[in-house]
């Protein structure tokens, strides 16, 4: 007879993710999740997986003018992982970044479709999150739920994939210049935005693209948008976000903010906070807030 362990439960397959997920490595560890590193460059310097960057240094070289560039993840670098990962479970979830922001995904697909071909004793699905940060990362919380619970590999991906629209982001950031680097923003609106305390509000849309939504003057207006924009778009799904995550550029302060409104205001009371990565980071800058949960709408 099968026991219904912890431990038994989670090889039924392996789940998957990117660094991209800002994902806690405590939680990675923890649950047994495959991490794929995206790389990044700063100063002539590439680091990933076998060189990585302390965070917190990462986010003072930004703050004192020193600008980072990121790189996905290649087809080799998947082989080589998924390769290591099958020796562990003939099955896996992958969820990939956001193709919306990043062709990673599609070489997770290529990949896989070539590993299948050559061997038939596995598995391998891919999914597009279209999720960032930790959005990405509460789908994969979602997804280790499910495999907590007892649910196939095709029954998890069956639920990910009828809900990935739901998986709503919110986030602000602290300096319009980083938006303008990725082309979010002209640089017009940098500068005027900068000087006049303009602080944008932005959301994943349903393609994965980061979009501006709205914008207010203030810090402390921003972050309650953010709030705001949770209470609206909750709806049905108000009761079951029974945990909220958010991730910060170096901003734990502000990030305790919004979660304490968040338990004032709807009663909630877990969350899960973490800062976020060099790749997120390096396009959405120091000071950033992101807030992730179950909406009726992105």
């Amino acid at each position: 007879m099968r026991s219904n362990t912890k431990d038994e439960s989670t090889k039924t397959f392996k789940i998957v993710t990117n660094t991209t997920a800002d994902l806690p490595l405590e939680y990675i560890n923890e649950h047994g999740l495959g991490l794929l590193h995206f790389n990044n460059i700063l100063e002539g310097v590439e680091y990933g997986e076998n060189n990585q960057l302390p965070w917190k240094e990462f986010y003072a070289m930004m703050r004192s003018g020193k600008m980072p560039t990121t790189s996905q993840v290649n087809p080799e670098q998947f082989r080589r992982k998924f390769g290591e990962f099958l020796e562990e479970n003939k099955e896996i979830l992958y969820l990939s970044f956001s193709s919306g922001l990043s062709s990673s995904g599609q070489n997770a697909f290529l990949v896989a479709g070539e590993m299948m071909e050559e061997r038939k004793d596995i598995h391998i699905r891919v999914i597009d999150s279209l999720c960032a940060s930790l959005g990405e990362g509460l789908l994969v919380h979602k997804a280790v739920e499910l495999q907590k619970a007892g649910k196939t590999l095709d029954e998890t991906a069956a639920w990910i994939t009828e809900h990935l629209l739901n998986l709503t982001h919110v986030f602000t950031v602290d300096d319009l210049n980083h938006l303008y680097r990725g082309g979010r923003v002209s640089k017009a609106t940098a500068i005027i935005g900068t000087l006049a305390g303009i602080k944008p509000i932005l959301h994943v849309d349903n393609e994965g693209h980061l979009v501006p939504v709205s914008k207010v003057r203030g810090r402390r207006k921003s972050l309650t948008a953010l709030v705001d924009l949770m209470e609206q778009k909750m709806g049905s799904y108000r009761e079951q976000n029974d945990i909220v995550f958010i991730s910060h550029g170096d901003a734990l302060e502000d990030a305790q903010y919004v979660a304490d409104e968040i338990r004032r205001r709807f009663g909630i009371d877990q969350f899960l906070i973490n800062h976020i990565g060099p790749t997120i980071g390096a396009h959405a800058g120091p000071g950033t807030i992101a807030l992730f949960f179950m909406g009726d709408i992105r």
